[in-house]
């Protein structure tokens, strides 16, 4: 399949945890990140679809900081950790303070190439 990401994933340095906003239910982990969407690791596959109220607490020396989004699954499969699985995402509602984080977050976390 051909690739179609305009902007290159970065990992980063940190697993962060991520939350559905109205159970407070812990979704999966952070693998991956674009300005576009994120790839997540999950112990449950997520139906591809499905557009999730997400919510992200972030690192930093102030105190905790949070991320509100939705995000729309695009593709799941099994991760090379059989317990485990991958689901690529796409952004939905961002606000523009909350991308501008996300953006800080990738620049500040991201593995360098």
């Amino acid at each position: 399949m051909p690739e179609r990401r305009k902007v290159k994933r970065r990992h980063l340095i940190y697993y962060l945890r991520v939350f559905h906003r109205s159970t407070g239910r812990q979704i999966g982990h952070l693998v991956d990140l674009t300005p576009d969407g994120m790839m997540l690791m999950s112990e449950r596959p997520i139906r591809v679809g499905r557009t999730l109220p997400l919510l992200m607490t972030l690192p930093g020396a102030s105190g905790e900081q949070q991320i509100e989004f939705d995000a729309t699954s695009l593709w799941t499969s099994a991760d090379v950790n059989p317990e485990f699985y991958d689901t690529g995402f796409k952004f939905e509602k961002v606000s523009r303070r909350h991308l501008a984080q996300l953006e800080t977050l990738i620049d500040d976390y991201g593995f360098r190439d």
